[in-house]
């Protein structure tokens, strides 16, 4: 065994290892497993008194108190100084593991900022179970002896146990796991809590530690950021950092010049957050738009790489658009959460734009290799054939209607439809469809498909033989 205890706080990225899984559907046996490993590896006056090797039932008889039952069944209540009667919060949140549910229920008051930076923990990680409170209150070791054997099962898989036959030991040697740099924290800068997909975090948690000595997880993105750029990049996120960082958070004066602009515009907007997208790295502000009158306010993207100053002002400037500056005074300015939100609601970067309905044709061989049973988005689903008429009727009026009708019907009823609410022009997701021709056909919307045909047109000039 490790001549030092094991100390570490229950940190997401290790409550992720353990969970071997989606944390939100696995939250409680991954605090228990928590607790198992203090009681294993933990400090002397933590560490279970348990012989080499044990049996489930001499850790039952060591843990539970004397009139703990041993039966199957799931067991109720029966002993205040029992484990089995202690919340996964007290667990969680006091530094004794000794302290009885009796104790916790004084104690909690002062833990309340524990419990809230724990839940938006979970939240930043996508992680956070709809029924958070009532896990809390759970009682995380009054569970049948079928799932605490279970949790030995799992702690032999990861290596934390030896097993042979019925009994257990602990090994000597500790398997690599998510560390935390700084236990009285919930995050580290090791932590890969940005990832917005829920299970490519799932994966980067569990791999983000090397194993054996290897790094076995890697990333590769496309970032499009001009080498000479890179160092003005990190410019504006340091001092974007050092921003989020006051209170309140200021607004600031955007010195951007976008892809079409022949110039540099200034704008005061509101900086949210930093989202990567596909190729490189945006701010998220929240303010005046670039080519709009200065009272027009609403969410824009700007790429690092095109921003030309960053320069603060205090809320009370002259430059502060009034509907923003009411926003900051009535507390309603916008969070990351509102982003997350819109671009759940339909498939693209550009979450301001409108949103409108996607109707795609694919053959059959494409679809059966590439699109079958894969997330796009999470509007993104199968359209069967005989629901693609009305769907079209409900759609177009007037001869776009009959036009449109008269081509899907010349098409094979065994070809593929999907549909999926995307944002108006979005280039992310008409890039995403110029990579599947010539597989897929746009049908809806009506214009998203004449500007393809205009584009396809004009590509062809270039390959007139």
């Amino acid at each position: 065994m490790a001549d030092n205890p094991w100390q570490e706080p229950p940190s997401i990225p290790l409550l992720q290892w353990l969970a071997r899984g989606a944390l939100k559907q696995n939250l409680l046996q991954a605090v228990r497993l928590w607790v198992w490993l203090r009681l294993l590896y933990g400090s002397d006056d933590e560490r279970l008194p348990l012989p080499t090797p044990f049996t489930y039932a001499q850790w039952r008889d060591t843990f539970f108190s004397a009139t703990h039952p041993t039966t199957e069944a799931k067991p109720d209540p029966h002993a205040p100084r029992c484990p089995c009667t202690k919340t996964t919060a007290a667990w969680l949140f006091h530094p004794e593991l000794a302290i009885t549910e009796a104790q916790w229920q004084i104690y909690q008051p002062q833990a309340a900022a524990q419990i809230a930076q724990f839940r938006q923990s979970l939240a930043d990680h996508g992680q956070l179970p709809p029924q958070f409170d009532s896990l809390l209150n759970t009682r995380l070791f009054g569970v049948t002896r079928r799932t605490l054997a279970s949790d030995l099962r799992r702690l032999t898989d990861i290596h934390w146990l030896d097993c042979s036959g019925a009994a257990f030991s602990p090994v000597d040697l500790w398997p690599d796991y998510p560390r935390q740099a700084t236990p009285t924290t919930w995050a580290t800068s090791q932590e890969v809590s940005a990832l917005t997909q829920p299970d490519l975090a799932a994966i980067a948690e569990n791999l983000s530690s090397a194993l054996s000595g290897h790094r076995r997880f890697f990333v590769h993105v496309d970032y499009v950021v001009a080498k000479q750029n890179l160092d003005q990049v990190d410019d504006w996120q340091a001092l974007l950092a050092d921003l989020w960082q006051q209170q309140p958070v200021p607004p600031v004066a955007l010195s951007y010049q976008g892809a079409r602009a022949t110039h540099p515009e200034t704008i005061t907007v509101y900086p949210v957050c930093i989202y990567y997208y596909r190729r490189g790295p945006y701010l998220c502000g929240y303010g005046q738009i670039p080519g709009q009158p200065p009272d027009a306010t609403g969410w824009r993207n700007y790429r690092l790489d095109r921003i030309h100053a960053i320069t603060p002002h205090p809320w009370d400037g002259p430059t502060i658009p009034p509907s923003l500056r009411q926003q900051y005074q009535a507390h309603t300015l916008p969070t990351p959460d509102a982003i997350a939100a819109a671009m759940e609601d339909a498939w693209g970067f550009d979450y301001y734009q409108p949103s409108q309905l996607l109707l795609l044709r694919f053959d059959p061989d494409w679809n059966r290799r590439y699109i079958r049973d894969t997330l796009r988005h999470s509007t993104f689903r199968v359209v069967p054939y005989a629901q693609v008429d009305p769907l079209i009727q409900q759609q177009v009026r007037g001869p776009t209607q009959a036009k449109l009708l008269a081509l899907w019907r010349k098409r094979s009823p065994d070809d593929a439809y999907y549909q999926a609410q995307y944002r108006q022009n979005d280039p992310n997701v008409r890039q995403r469809l110029r990579a599947w021709r010539p597989h897929v056909e746009i049908l809806l919307p009506w214009e998203l498909r004449q500007q393809t045909i205009q584009d396809i047109s004009q590509e062809m000039t270039l390959y007139d033989l």
